[in-house]
């Protein structure tokens, strides 16, 4: 996915009734990009370079026709990332999934028969891929913007159900009616207080024949702050690696924030 800067938003530039700026953060998990008084701002597009790049995951010599886990809880956190921005009345999440390129290679040959090419044990490399993801957003604002980085690792199921037939969920074209049970609950945050995002829908919940609606519930899928449950802020799973893994440039995460900023009278409606 690309962006493109909107063509109004792209004429205001031109005319001098907008500027276009960028905003570039990164390595912390928290940022604000500011906006002037009497002025709002119109985010339009990112590109995002996750966290968890420049380091290698090796695995030591595997006997032929042992078993290996390449994705281990070090890699697993960084394959879920969430990029957030809340405007002081709106909030905007985006949760992105981070591809692992994993490399087999033979380690060792059978030296007694090097022309048989008989493997005896083989090694894993596994990276991620911090190659920038860019994303169109539309999100306006006349106050500062809060932006929030971090990692996901577990997103807990905690209720499943039928989902009966109503005038939104028909038979068929829809789970109403399936025997299959559907996750309805899912937990995104810490053990005692998560999130509970909530489907088909929180609206009506009793609709569903789910039960009663529990605390925090949310209609769509997000990660609060938990250092275990949650979202994690990139630098303390870096931490946990080592120093020189908070050091180094290339395992952080740098966002680049592409924006018009209007120096006027903030009009009723903004899109």
């Amino acid at each position: 996915m690309s962006w493109q800067i909107p063509t109004l938003i792209e004429a205001d530039i031109k005319s001098g009734k907008a500027q276009y700026r960028t905003f570039q953060t990164g390595n912390g998990g928290q940022s604000i990009l500011p906006v002037p008084p009497n002025s709002y701002v119109v985010i339009f597009g990112y590109d995002f370079s996750p966290a968890g790049g420049g380091f290698k995951r090796v695995t030591a010599g595997v006997s032929n026709g042992a078993s290996n886990t390449i994705n281990d809880t070090v890699i697993r956190w960084f394959e879920t990332q969430q990029i957030s921005f809340y405007t002081g009345t709106d909030f905007y999440p985006f949760i992105h999934h981070v591809d692992v390129k994993s490399i087999v290679y033979s380690s060792n040959v059978n030296a007694s028969s090097p022309d048989n090419e008989e493997v005896i044990s083989i090694r894993f490399v596994e990276e991620i891929d911090n190659s920038p993801i860019a994303r169109q957003v539309y999100i306006t604002s006349t106050n500062d913007v809060t932006i929030t980085h971090g990692l996901i690792l577990t997103a807990t199921q905690a209720t499943t159900g039928n989902i009966p037939v109503t005038n939104r969920t028909p038979f068929n074209l829809t789970y109403g009616g399936s025997p299959q049970l559907i996750q309805a609950q899912t937990n995104y945050g810490p053990g005692a207080t998560p999130l509970q995002f909530m489907q088909p829908s929180p609206k009506d919940f009793q609709d569903f024949a789910l039960g009663l609606l529990p605390n925090n519930a949310d209609g769509q899928a997000f990660a609060t702050t938990d250092a275990t449950n949650g979202l994690l802020e990139a630098n303390v799973h870096l931490l946990s690696l080592g120093a020189t893994f908070v050091s180094a440039a290339a395992t952080n995460y740098y966002l680049n924030l592409h924006y018009a900023l209007y120096t006027e009278t903030v009009p009723d409606s903004r899109g």
